[in-house]
């Protein structure tokens, strides 16, 4: 992304004339740096051959999957409803693994009509209940079990998903109950060991600790694990104070503790493959003055996107036309939503703005439109995809018919 005659492009295509040809807000995704991503995370971890696995929760438009799928990726879903649509995507389900802590008994029924890859299981109940079903079913079912290493990510503490006080997978001792369990069952076959410490980490050294955690408590066990799932929660450079993830670290640290280990590693990223291919076009409606700053008020609101809100994230944020002219006040970025947190950054220095100019709010493409709501009644935004320098709808800007 980058300015072309003061006008802010992507791949050749400038963001103002997406906007006044197809309104706003309006998500758009580059496709030369979606594949970009995926052939470096492919390219990165090359040496271990691992099974990739699309986080379908960080961006479920089908059309954005099923480009994906064409990598030779797979699918991690949390729900039936993702499930669905990673199979309408294009993707195998020998390629779909499905997590998630609450499982209903119809969502473990479908996944094995499905014959899907694994059921990643994350408390004992849960491997109790795909027992019964497999047995109803009489069917044999593999199954992954998530245990929670107790490992800190270095991320948010509402996106941190691998310590004990966390609800995600079971403890070791739980682990080990589990194990003899399902050498009871003639229906269930413990396939995979299943692990995930958290999201938007970028440091290298908690996967390291948990790699150790886990092959200290695989030690204490004499079964052979086909799989070895090491979940996703890869980060990306939200801002310049963000630094990446060292793959290459990561991979050397994942090669030793496969040494003397026969079994496949599976992947889960979502955010590192999807989330920095998508912006969000927005409009300035009003701007309002107060002593301390202006209120800049667009017309893309909390409902679009979530994640300043919910998490306190900080998206970079750019105007669409280059003038030069900064502004004396500070700017603080806010929705038309009835909630105080409905607002997306606070910037000093910014570009001297005015009502109806457009606004590009960067790095959208994962927890973007899959976290959108239709709070207040707002409609869901418009997306696009830019491939080759063609613009392509890929969803449809919902109508309020479509709601009422």
């Amino acid at each position: 992304m980058k300015y072309i005659n003061k006008k802010l492009s992507i791949d050749k295509v400038n963001f103002l004339k997406i906007a006044k040809k197809y309104g706003t807000p309006t998500y758009c995704y580059s496709y030369s740096t979606l594949k970009e991503n995926i052939l470096n995370f492919q390219k990165n971890f090359k040496s271990i051959s691992p099974l990739i696995c699309f986080a379908v929760k960080s961006n479920t438009n089908v059309n954005l999957i099923n480009e994906i799928s064409k990598f030779g990726f797979g699918a991690d879903v949390v729900s039936v409803g993702e499930m669905m649509m990673a199979l309408k995507a294009g993707i195998s389900p020998k390629k779909i693994v499905f997590s998630g802590v609450g499982k209903t008994t119809n969502e473990i029924s479908y996944a094995i009509d499905k014959k899907i890859l694994l059921i990643n299981a994350e408390s004992k109940s849960e491997v109790v209940e795909i027992n019964r079903v497999a047995r109803q079913k009489n069917k044999i079912v593999k199954i992954g079990l998530r245990l929670n290493p107790n490992t800190d990510a270095k991320t948010l503490s509402q996106i941190s998903t691998g310590k004990k006080e966390n609800k995600f997978g079971v403890n070791e001792k739980t682990f080990y109950e589990i194990i003899e369990y399902c050498k009871t069952s003639q229906d269930i076959k413990r396939n995979g060991r299943s692990v995930h410490i958290g999201s938007q980490s970028l440091d290298h050294k908690p996967y390291e600790k948990m790699l150790k955690v886990v092959d200290n408590i695989l030690k204490k066990t004499s079964h052979e694990f086909e799989y070895i799932d090491l979940g996703g929660g890869m980060g990306i450079a939200y801002t310049e104070k963000n630094k990446k993830l060292n793959y290459k670290k990561y991979n050397i640290a994942i090669k030793k503790f496969l040494k003397n280990k026969n079994c496949k590693i599976i992947f889960e990223p979502g955010r590192s493959i999807i989330g920095n291919s998508g912006t969000l076009i927005t409009k300035v409606i009003y701007i309002k003055d107060s002593e301390s700053k202006k209120f800049i008020i667009l017309d893309a609101a909390m409902n679009d996107l979530m994640r300043p809100a919910l998490y306190g994230a900080i998206h970079k944020t750019l105007p669409v036309i280059k003038s030069g002219k900064v502004s004396k006040k500070t700017y603080e970025f806010v929705g038309p939503i009835c909630e105080s947190t409905d607002k997306f950054v606070t910037i000093k220095n910014f570009q001297e703005l005015q009502e109806k100019d457009y606004i590009a709010i960067c790095d959208v493409g994962a927890y973007g439109m899959s976290l959108s709501s239709n709070y207040n009644l707002r409609t869901k935004p418009l997306e696009i995809l830019i491939k080759n320098n063609k613009i392509k709808i890929i969803r449809k800007r919902q109508k309020h018919k479509d709601l009422i």
